[in-house]
C-alpha cells in the first residue's frame, strides 16, 4: 500500500494507548500470522492482536470515515525484531503518528519510511493525561517536519495542549513530507524521466 503525502494538519483520534516496552510482536504478531506477510490488507487484521483484538476494525472504520489514527505509547516502543510490517500494517489502517515516551531506533526508522510520524512526548505527565478516544489536533505539521524540533499538540477532548519532539535527518524530513519512502522514490523517478 502507498500512503498519502503528509497533510498540513493532523486531526486524529487516539486509536489505542499502550504501555512500555511494546515489541514489534505486540504490534504485529509473528508465528502463525506471518503467513499473511505478503498480503498487507489481511495481515493488518492482526495489528495489536495480543493487546486489543478490536484495534484493526476500529482503526479501519475510522479510516473509512475519513479519519486518521494515532497510537500513544510509553517507553521503548517498537523493541524486538526490525520487521517493517509493524509500520506497514498500521499505515494501512490509517495511523498517521505514534506519540511515545521513547522509540527503538530501527522501528522509528520504519515508521518514517512508511510516512508515520514518530513524535516523542516531552513529559511523562502528558502521556499520563491522554486516553484512547481522545481527539488530537497537530497544526502546521508539514512546517514542523521541515524544521524538526518542537511540535504543539492540542488534545481537544481534554482541552489541553502539550509539546512533542521530532528529531529528523534531512532525508527523513523528505520521506515524511512525501508520505513515505515509496512515495518519495516515485516522485524522484517521475522528475528524472
Amino acid at each position: 500500500p502507498v500512503n498519502s503525502p503528509l497533510p498540513e494538519n493532523i486531526e486524529a483520534e487516539v486509536s489505542i494507548k499502550v504501555g512500555d516496552k511494546i515489541t514489534t510482536d505486540h504490534i504485529i504478531p509473528a508465528g502463525a500470522r506471518m503467513k499473511y506477510r505478503s498480503n498487507i490488507e489481511r495481515y493488518a487484521d492482526f495489528v495489536f492482536e495480543p493487546l486489543d483484538p478490536s484495534f484493526p476494525s476500529r482503526a479501519l472504520d475510522l479510516k473509512d470515515r475519513g479519519g486518521q489514527g494515532i497510537i500513544v505509547a510509553g517507553v521503548s516502543y517498537g523493541q524486538g525484531s526490525s520487521r517493517e510490517h509493524a509500520a506497514i500494517c498500521p499505515m494501512h489502517l490509517g495511523v498517521k503518528a505514534v506519540i511515545a515516551l521513547s522509540f527503538e531506533r530501527i522501528h522509528a526508522a520504519n515508521l518514517i519510511n512508511f510516512g508515520i510520524l514518530p513524535l516523542r512526548f516531552n513529559a511523562n505527565s502528558d502521556y499520563e493525561a491522554i486516553e484512547a478516544g481522545d481527539n488530537l489536533h497537530i497544526p502546521d505539521i508539514r512546517t514542523r517536519v521541515a524544521s524538526s524540533g518542537t511540535v504543539t499538540i492540542h488534545n481537544r477532548t481534554r482541552g489541553a495542549t502539550f509539546q512533542g519532539t521530532l528529531e529528523l535527518s534531512e532525508r527523513e524530513k523528505e520521506i515524511l513530507l512525501a508520505g513515505g519512502a515509496l512515495n518519495l522514490a516515485k516522485k524522484q523517478g517521475s522528475t528524472q524521466a
